[in-house]
């Protein structure tokens, strides 16, 4: 199974459900709530635009295959998510979407984009680090109920110099 048998599309609110399940799967302590999600799609149109969104579809059908999202303020972006279902990680589906997202943060002229990541979760940081971030520090405690800490990582240029996607 490769990333690239999905297709990926806007997120939309018909998502939130399905995204949802995927959410407690891969992120059982601190899973984002329905309310959050709505918060965050009620941002991706309209002239206040600075959300972005993107769901991976299975072509078979059936729940998401992953999906990310994007916050833009200004000249500057942040990751808010990235979930990749577990049957699919490993297939490269996880630097399409931060390739998406990245494209999104290029296209509203944002010079940085920044992220935080679990400090236990290697494999998003070997993803982020082969995108050029970089770390910048420690957020103790961010990640709740868990109480797990985030490293705080950023790329700036987000056009400007080549990556690995495989």
């Amino acid at each position: 199974m490769t990333g690239s048998a999905v297709t990926l599309r806007a997120m939309r609110w018909w998502d939130i459900e399905p995204v949802l399940a995927l959410e407690r799967e891969v992120f059982p302590e601190d899973a984002w709530t329905p309310g959050m999600f709505w918060s965050e799609l009620a941002l991706t149109a309209g002239p206040r635009r600075s959300r972005h969104y993107v769901l991976a579809e299975d072509p078979a059908g059936g729940s998401p295959a992953g999906y990310a999202g994007l916050a833009v303020a200004g000249d500057q972006a942040d990751v808010q998510s990235i979930a990749v279902a577990p049957a699919r990680q490993g297939t490269g589906l996880g630097a399409r979407l931060l390739t998406d997202l990245l494209s999104a943060a290029r296209a509203a002229g944002c010079g940085e984009v920044f992220l935080e990541v679990r400090v236990d979760n290697a494999r998003a940081q070997r993803l982020y680090t082969r995108f050029g971030f970089e770390p910048l520090g420690i957020r103790r405690g961010y990640y709740q109920p868990g109480n797990h800490d985030a490293l705080v990582m950023r790329r700036s240029a987000p056009g400007d110099d080549h990556h690995d996607e495989s």
